[in-house]
This record gives structure tokens, sequence and C-alpha cells, in this order.
């Protein structure tokens, strides 16, 4: 096994693997933040920073199919991460959470490169600061990196919690969401094909997130009570949301197709499917039951080079994403927009059509509803639907 890492522009590097990959390598991949897949050069892009690269080796180092001396400056680092997985790991802490803190951890201790008995608040104020002034990050990205911080501190290094309460909190920019308005939606479903127009259209015909949407299993879609269940969502909560009725015949159309390609996968000796926590245990053979297969599958099928199982994962997100950002594009509108602004149109929409705040809270999945105020800011009855003294003239 063979991967190639060669720079591919200002941003990014790429990655190539000469012999295909396993499942063990997809995840290391698309585990890094930030990284997408060109299909043109047949290469996973990284983002081209010190973090990103290391998050990268540590991932590979991993998989065990690899002879690497040592991806991590400092082996005492590599068993914080470690300890620090563990901690997230079980609290129940989402895949993506326990990333993220790994990538600020990691950061942070090569930083303040001190013997870890040393470190105190001071270094936190400091490298937030550092973050802040030298950096520019957002104060989301700040707020993000603190929260980590305090749970290495709090449950990995047992700081006590009295003593980190003079840290900085960045205050947070409220900004007013970007949001389309119904002809734009339609403008933009009619530049979008295929697999990809059923997830935009089911992005904002039910409120998803991105991740939400393609991590959905057939068994999540419930025809006869009209509802999606959405499982695993921000926050490791599940909920249900509605199945809007005009993609009823389109989704049982797609996974009559969905279908077809399992039943050619079982023939052909696979149609396995990583299944959540243990359930692979709990029921053997569940991983080739259909009701268990994504309901938006990838065109190729995975490789383990060690075994020679194959399986299918969903699509890739960052696919999705280019195909929204093109069809908005092509339908001429200028915004910054991106496959998030339709769970903001979903929102407002309903907002505007006089759906109370708490309902439209539960179906985004809020747990405060101060949060899901800020759509009250882009209705027509806000600034936009005043008649301006000039128009009375």
């Amino acid at each position: 096994m063979t991967v190639t890492i060669k720079s591919f522009d200002k941003n990014f590097f790429s990655v190539y693997f000469s012999q295909g990959f396993d499942q063990n390598l997809l995840n290391a991949v698309r585990s890094i933040p930030g990284r997408k897949y060109d299909a043109v050069q047949k290469a996973w892009l990284i983002p081209d920073t010190k973090y990103a690269s290391c998050m990268l080796l540590e991932k590979l180092y991993k998989t065990g199919l690899f002879n690497m001396e040592d991806v991590s400056e400092d082996s005492v680092i590599r068993e914080e991460l470690k300890k620090l997985q563990n901690a997230l790991v079980v609290r129940r802490y989402s895949k993506c959470t326990v990333e993220r803190y790994k990538k600020w951890i990691l950061d942070f201790l090569e930083v303040n490169k001190i013997p870890l008995a040393q470190l105190e608040q001071r270094h936190i104020n400091d490298y937030l600061k550092n973050l802040a002034v030298k950096r520019n990050v957002s104060a989301s990205t700040q707020n993000q990196a603190l929260a980590a911080i305090l749970f290495y501190f709090r449950f990995v290094l047992n700081e006590p919690v009295e003593k980190l309460t003079d840290v900085i909190h960045a205050k947070k920019t409220v900004r007013i969401p970007v949001v389309f308005s119904r002809s734009e939606v339609q403008k933009i479903f009619a530049n979008l094909t295929g697999m990809k127009r059923l997830i935009a259209e089911l992005l904002y015909g039910t409120g998803l997130r991105l991740n939400e949407a393609l991590s959905l299993r057939v068994l999540d879609i419930d025809f006869d009570r009209n509802e999606i269940i959405v499982r695993h969502g921000k926050g490791n909560k599940d909920r249900h949301v509605m199945l809007p009725q005009k993609l009823i015949p389109s989704i049982k159309e797609h996974l009559s197709g969905v279908k077809r390609l399992h039943e050619q996968d079982l023939k052909e000796g696979f149609g396995t499917v990583e299944l959540p926590d243990t359930l692979c245990k709990k029921y053997p053979g569940a991983n080739k039951e259909f009701k268990w297969q994504w309901v938006f599958p990838q065109k190729n099928r995975w490789l383990n080079q060690k075994t020679g199982e194959q399986g299918r994962w969903h699509i890739d997100e960052s696919l999705v994403q280019k195909s929204v950002k093109q069809a908005i594009i092509e339908a001429g509108i200028n915004k910054n927009a991106s496959c998030h602004s339709f769970r903001h149109s979903f929102a407002t929409h309903l907002l505007e059509a006089g759906y109370d705040i708490r309902t439209v809270q539960e179906l985004l999945g809020h747990s405060d509803v101060s949060t899901t105020m800020i759509y009250t800011h882009v209705l027509n009855k806000g600034p936009s639907g005043v008649i301006s003294p000039l128009d009375n003239i």
C-alpha cells in the first residue's frame, strides 16, 4: 500500500492511494475537517495546514496498514490524545466532536511545550488570545477551542473546575442566516439532477443538516406514519421530522434503485454496511439486510485490501456541496449560500406560514428556543415588511 502526498494549490495538498483503499483508509481521510474529494484528479484534497497534516498522519498510522516511525512530534502528546479520546467516547460525544477536540488539544500542547503538570489557566488565556489576535479566528471557533481545552483540563488532567473560572470567553457575533426565497429554491432544484437533487429537496423539505440526510438508513423512513427518524443528530440526539408528500414517489423510486444495487452486491458476495455501536455483534448478519443500508449509497464499493471485504458507504458530503454550489451559481443567485441555507430557508418559510416557533424548534432539533429565534430576524414581517416613509411621499 502506497500513499502519495503532493502539493495541490495554496490551500490544499492531495492524497493518492496507489492500490485503491479500504474502509479504514476511507474513514481516516473522512475524519479530517475540511477535506473534499476531487473526482477529476481522483484524489482527496486536505487543507494545507499543520493541524490537518498531523491529524492525517495520525489517522493513517492508526489503520495499522503502514510501517511508520513516529507520526507525532512527542509520544506524550500522542498518549494525551488517546486519553482525551477515551474520555470523550465514554461520555458519548459524537465522532465529529471527538476529532475536533483532539485537533485543538494537539495544537494547544504543541504551542505549550512544557511539562503537563505546569499547565495552568494563564496558558489557556494566552492560547485563546493568540487565536483571536494572530490567527484571526471567529468567536465560535475560539469558543470551540476553549470547550475542548476545558474538557481536557477537567477530565484528563483532573484539574479542579473552580480553578478555571476566569478563562476568556469570546462574545459570539450574531449573524443573519442566508435564506433563499421560494422562487430561488425552485431555480436551484432545476439545476440539479438525480440523487443530488433529491438530497437538496430533502434538506429544504425537512430542515435536516447535510450529514443527517446522508446518514439516513432505509429503516429511518416511515411511509405509513409520514415521518423520518433522525438518529444520532447534533448532540447525539434523535428526533422526528415530517416526510414531504411531494417527495414520497421520488424516494420510493430511488429506494427501488438502491435495493437493486444492494441485491447485485449480495449476488457478488458483498453487500455489508457498517452498523452503529455494537449492533453487528448483537444481530449477526444484520449488516447485509436491506433495512440497514444507506438511503444515499456511494457509487463505488470500498475495498479492504487485507480481507478482500467490500461494502458501500453513503455518498460523500463534498460531492453534494460542490453540486449545490454550482447549481446556485447557475441559478444566478448572488448569495453566499450553501447546503445549510436550505435548513435556514426551511425554518424561515415555516415561520412565515404561521407555525409557532416551538414547533420549528422541535423540527430543527434545537435544545434552546433562543437558537431558533434567529429566524425571526429574516421574516417578511421584519424590516423588509415595513413600508418606508419615502414610499408614502
